[in-house]
């Protein structure tokens, strides 16, 4: 016969976590290696890094503005 665990099992509310939950850190991630790789390609394409992180940032803010026209 199987041992009994000693650890109780938790009621699925009151461990689920919500999509947004179990993707954020993923997505933080995700973000900081996609800047990190564009500010580095601008940089070797002799870009100052001052321009560059500005152009992902404009990137990021035109990206933004497009998903919030498709919702409406």
């Amino acid at each position: 016969m199987p041992a009994v665990s000693s650890t109780p099992i938790m009621p699925p509310d009151e461990h689920v976590v919500t999509a947004r939950e179990a993707l954020e850190p993923l997505y933080e991630r995700l973000e900081l290696h996609t800047d990190a790789t564009l500010l580095s390609a601008a940089i070797e394409a002799g870009w100052p890094a001052d321009e560059a992180t500005k152009a992902v940032a404009a990137l990021r803010l035109q990206d933004a503005l497009n998903i919030l026209r498709q919702g409406n």
